[in-house]
């Protein structure tokens, strides 16, 4: 599949994002956890998605791309490289270069805003007093002379003559907004007369440049001309993160990606990472390989999307990542990664507690292969939706792809989705094609909102005391009272459901477990089932993209926070993968946790009651001992302290796999 070269053509948006605080932070999600002064484990939040089904009423745009959206009052505006517009898939074209607003709620373009620009438009944002601020590639605006930066009437097209901002011989790829601050990033070398390389700051009511910011992004990588592509500012103001293919920031050492204090006098931050300093595929083609970054929630962590080709675990290369805002000094690794396999993400965008990605990727959750599907791959074509908790998909899967009866000259695939922006009413996207969810999209549209759906995370019980539920025989179960520390007299309970049952693990209102089924892949498989009033329901598969895990190899399992901890046959640890209960996803990657004093070889079944692991072992006994995940890369068990809760009877052995706890 061809890569996307970096040609000035990515990205452009607008900006008004945020944030601040979270600790240090380690483990890749599909790389290696690492050290650091404490584990950051992200806990699910509630979630909307947008609807999957694009809107039927965008116009559309013809060759080139669009590459910015912003929205004025009801009105939306779009830039590009376009020069051509349609309203529907039969109407006539019409001329307009790179430059066009229409109605949200009607889709109809305007006649009224009409500007006339000689070169792209990079990005788009709503300035102050009601002015849509432009940044790109032009010269000139309405025949007057108004270089790579302009602010316009959202009426008329009409330039403000009295906002003075301009990029003196140099394009500009992205713009930020926050409060009267307006942050420029791009290939330029003065802004408004004054001497900034790649970066500036304005006062976006005037366009005066702001004195004080004094922060320079120099030196390209691989011999090249440097430029800043990519910024976003935190929803606070205070932190503002900065990619492109620079490798100083004012003289110190920063590849590809820095951070810059811009809560008083701007500084830079000691922040950064050795995972953009290796070249991908080919450097000659990938100069850099940080294409967008977007803060998210709080502003306490920020995501970076890449291309680049092949070059992982060595660098970040065709992944999403996460980072944590409040972490400091260098060789910084990301919270998760999830890898594409091979292919290129252009832009993200963060809203609602989920992160959105375009680009020509093919699958996500895929470390394992390039240009194929790796065990783990999930489906993914050129747009999708992820979990900030653990970068897994959620359950929305659109897909860039057109229909049957597209139009004569139309694609329905293509290298770039520049950019993705929500709006007040949904998620709007720009790509360099015309098919998205199997629809006609000429080079834009949007995904509503209305007819989304909103989604909550599952975790085990929170209460202490319940019932540990023990598989004794096919179709049979021991329901034994558990108090958090010791047990009651427990019952034989029949629940034909559940047969074949290996580990077990117990989330909201469903369990898990191993199922041992002939004809399968691996020859076991994960099967869910609804758990209601102590009643093991129908189980069904949990996602045909588990197919390549073997479940079976599990001697004991639990869930907690996106993440399925366990301990398989043959070993000594205890591991994890991230599991996204939105769709069932399981992660490619096995991490092994920091622990001690447990001898995880002889475990046989687990649950996560308060706090506590509560688990069988080969003798019989059943044990409880603290679990903290966040303490890596200290332990996050000490065997010293556990407990023994009962030995084994005659009538009891808690030597099986299929052990969970539940309040019923």
């Amino acid at each position: 599949m061809p890569k996307l070269s970096h040609l000035w053509r990515s990205v452009g948006r607008r900006r008004t994002r945020a944030g601040v605080v979270a600790l240090a932070i380690t483990a890749a999600v599909l790389g290696v956890p690492t050290t650091s002064s404490a584990a950051v484990v992200p806990v699910p939040e509630t979630a909307t998605v947008v609807s999957a089904n694009p809107a039927d009423v965008t116009p559309h745009a013809r060759d080139g791309e669009t590459r910015a959206f912003a929205q004025v009052g009801n009105t939306v505006f779009v830039g590009g490289s376009f020069t051509q517009l349609r309203q529907t898939a039969s109407s006539a074209w019409v001329t307009q270069r790179y430059l066009f607003a229409y109605d949200r709620t009607t889709g109809t373009m305007s006649t009224a805003f009409l500007p006339v620009l000689d070169g792209a438009v990079n990005t788009l944002l709503a300035g102050p007093g009601g002015t849509l601020i432009v940044g790109g590639a032009f010269k000139t605006v309405n025949g007057v002379s108004r270089k790579n930066l302009v602010a316009l009437n959202p009426s008329t097209g009409a330039i403000i003559d009295s906002w003075v901002g301009r990029s003196d011989g140099g394009t500009v790829r992205d713009l930020a907004l926050h409060g009267n601050w307006l942050y420029v990033a791009g290939a330029f070398n003065w802004l408004n007369g004054t001497a900034h390389v790649g970066l500036g700051r304005l006062n976006a009511t005037t366009g005066a440049i702001d004195p004080t910011f004094v922060i320079d992004a120099t030196v390209g990588r691989h011999g090249t001309t440097s430029y800043v592509w990519t910024i976003d500012v935190a929803p606070d103001g205070n932190t503002l993160v900065v990619g492109g293919n620079f490798t100083l920031v004012n003289g110190v050492s920063r590849n590809q990606i820095a951070l810059v204090d811009v809560a008083a006098t701007p500084t830079l931050i000691d922040w950064s990472s050795d995972k953009f300093i290796p070249g991908c595929a080919s450097p000659a083609t990938f100069v850099h390989y940080v294409q967008d970054v977007k803060f998210g929630g709080d502003g306490s962590w920020f995501v970076v999307g890449t291309n680049g080709g092949a070059g992982w675990p060595a660098a970040y290369c065709d992944a999403l990542v996460r980072f944590e805002t409040a972490a400091r000094g260098g060789g910084q690794l990301a919270t998760w990664v999830d890898y594409t396999g091979n292919d290129t993400i252009t832009s993200v965008e963060v809203a609602d507690n989920v992160i959105y990605l375009g680009g020509h990727f093919r699958w996500l959750n895929n470390p394992n292969a390039s240009d194929n599907a790796g065990p783990g791959a999930i489906d993914r074509l050129g747009i999708a939706a992820v979990t900030p908790a653990t970068g897994l998909p959620v359950n929305w899967n659109p897909r860039r792809s057109g229909s049957a009866s597209m139009p004569a000259g139309t694609s329905s695939w293509g290298s770039s989705v520049p950019v993705l922006w929500r709006g007040s009413d949904g998620l709007y996207f720009g790509h360099n094609s015309d098919g998205m969810g199997e629809e006609y999209h000429g080079r834009l549209g949007m995904f509503p909102l209305a007819g989304g759906r909103t989604f909550t995370p599952k975790n085990p019980p929170a209460a202490t005391t319940g019932n540990l539920y023990l598989n004794t025989g096919p179709g049979t179960v021991a329901k034994v009272p558990f108090d958090g520390t010791a047990l009651g007299t427990p019952a034989t309970v029949s629940q034909p459901a559940y047969t074949a049952a290996g580990a077990t693990w117990r989330v909201d209102d469903r369990i898990y477990w191993s199922h041992t089924v002939a004809g399968t892949p691996t020859g076991s498989r994960i099967d869910v089932s609804l758990f209601s009033g102590g009643a093991i329901g129908s189980p069904w598969e949990a996602s045909g993209y588990n197919d390549w895990f073997n479940p079976a190899v599990l001697t004991g399992a639990f869930f907690l926070d996106g993440r399925l901890y366990y301990t398989r046959t043959g070993t000594n640890n205890l591991y994890y993968r991230y599991f996204e209960i939105d769709g069932n996803y399981l992660g490619a990657t096995e991490f092994t946790l920091p622990t001690s004093g447990v001898t995880w070889s002889g475990v046989r079944g687990m649950a996560w009651v308060g706090g506590q692991i509560v688990y069988g072992f080969t003798d019989g006994a059943l044990r409880s001992v603290a679990f903290d995940p966040t303490a890596a890369p200290s332990v996050a068990v000490n065997g010293t302290t556990a407990t023994v809760i009962a030995t084994a009877t005659p009538e009891l052995s808690w030597s099986t796999p299929s052990t969970f706890f539940s309040v019923q």
